[in-house]
């Protein structure tokens, strides 16, 4: 029940997401004198509608996106180009055309939406994009700042007894015995001071460790109210170097490249902490640059998810997810049976999750690519190219844009979104990828 309870939270969270997201794009065009005729939540049959002035607004039983129907995105075949050939492609335009100017009300021309200026119509378009963005700020903001997040402080929870090998965690007989074992460490000491440099947390007390290999330090602690002073020798370990985005960096011959840094051995105690207000700013620049990534290299990491999906590889635990995926994860956090686990910790984590959502719809959506949002920006950003170089040139106003040569190009990423959907649900079943 928890699971489906979470499940539901989370498409209830997505549905009024699109929806929003739908409100940035008709809010500026009926600003700006666009008719718009249609304002739907999901695809497919139609489940609820309601007719205004001039808008139906609705609800379609697919909650897999949204849309709103922009009347006269694509010009009329008298105010561009002619386009020819007698193929599919130009078969598909011209189609295209005559769909759009037939959702043109008589006397109405001048309210259709390839009239705005360019950059009314950037406004429009990235009217969507930025609703997303902004949602996963207020998202991020608000769990770090009124709920917190998992925060190692400088108390110690647990000292490991040995330096274990290379590449193994677990402790053998043979195994010696760790820095912070042989000075004397206790769980329940805090750290104050490391190499005579006062420490305000946990990563900077292990930075100074880490820098320190092979040396004997002191660190300052206070145990039961008492403060000490501990000797510590930090082994001496080998680590692999990893980028910004947690990868290893490799070596021109393709071999990992590591470091030399001092080992201590012991543990922080984790506290949900509530973060500064601007956490959440923070927080979002840096998964935006994450998200960035792995929309860039999406074609790679569809291959992998599919090959893991027939079995010919483990399934990366940092692979992109698709909607079975998304929802998989949300039952785990609502059924996730962990001591010191509270129900507010569940809800920071469902937003959490609702904001990485946010901020993957705000990514994808600014592919510069028809039918997504950023192929219309950028065909509103390239009539404002024009028009200033006819501007410099003393021209009249170059014709419109024609969207309706991009159909072509629109139905080709149709195509690849349903395949890639296909893929992602499949190996969402077959070879999941959970938060454990």
């Amino acid at each position: 029940m928890a699971t489906v309870i979470g499940v539901v939270v989370l498409i209830v969270g997505l549905l009024i997401s699109i929806a929003l997201h739908e409100l940035g794009h008709m809010i500026p065009a009926k600003r700006f004198g666009v008719r718009v005729s249609e304002y739907f939540v999901g695809f497919g049959p139609r489940l609820w509608s309601r007719r205004g002035k001039e808008t139906e607004y609705g609800v379609k039983a697919i909650p897999l996106g949204g849309y709103v129907r922009l009347v006269g995105m694509i010009p009329p075949a008298d105010v561009v180009k002619p386009v020819r050939g007698t193929g599919w492609a130009s078969r598909l335009i011209e189609d295209s055309r005559e769909a759009a100017v037939e959702e043109i009300q008589p006397g109405e021309d001048h309210r259709a939406f390839y009239h705005l200026t360019w950059w009314r119509k950037v406004i429009v378009m990235m009217g969507g994009p930025l609703v997303n963005l902004v949602l996963a700020v207020l998202l991020f903001t608000g769990v770090l700042f009124f709920i917190g997040s998992p925060t190692a402080t400088l108390t110690v929870d647990s000292v490991v007894p040995c330096v274990p090998a290379e590449g193994t965690v677990e402790c053998a007989a043979d195994d010696p015995a760790s820095p912070a074992a042989e000075a004397g460490l206790m769980a329940g000491d805090t750290l104050t001071a490391v190499d005579g440099q006062p420490v305000d947390s946990w990563d900077q007390a292990t930075g100074l460790i880490a820098a320190s290999a092979g040396q004997t330090i002191p660190v300052d602690i206070v145990r039961n109210g008492e403060a000490m002073t501990l000797d510590v020798t930090p082994a001496v370990r080998e680590r692999a170097v990893v980028d910004d985005a947690g990868e290893p960096v490799l070596a021109e011959d393709g071999t990992p490249v590591t470091e030399t840094v001092g080992y201590m051995g012991m543990y922080s105690e984790v506290e949900v902490q509530r973060q500064p207000v601007t956490a959440g700013a923070v927080l979002t620049w840096d998964y935006l640059g994450q998200t960035v990534h792995v929309v860039a290299t999406l074609p790679e990491q569809l291959w992998h998810t599919a090959r893991a999906a027939f079995g010919y590889e483990d399934r990366d635990a940092n692979s992109v997810i698709g909607v079975v995926g998304v929802g998989q994860v949300a039952g785990e956090i609502a059924s996730a049976d962990v001591d010191g686990y509270t129900f507010a910790q569940r809800i920071g984590d469902m937003l959490m999750l609702l904001g990485g959502l946010n901020l993957a719809l705000f990514v994808f959506n600014m592919i510069p690519l028809v039918p997504l949002d950023g192929g219309h920006v950028a065909s509103a950003l390239w009539q404002g190219v024009k028009n200033g170089a006819a501007r410099v040139r003393g021209l009249a106003a170059p014709a419109p844009v024609d969207v309706a040569r991009m159909m072509p190009l629109a139905y080709g990423m149709f195509a690849f979104l349903l395949v890639m959907g296909a893929v992602l649900i499949y190996a969402d079943i077959v070879a999941p990828v959970t938060v454990a």
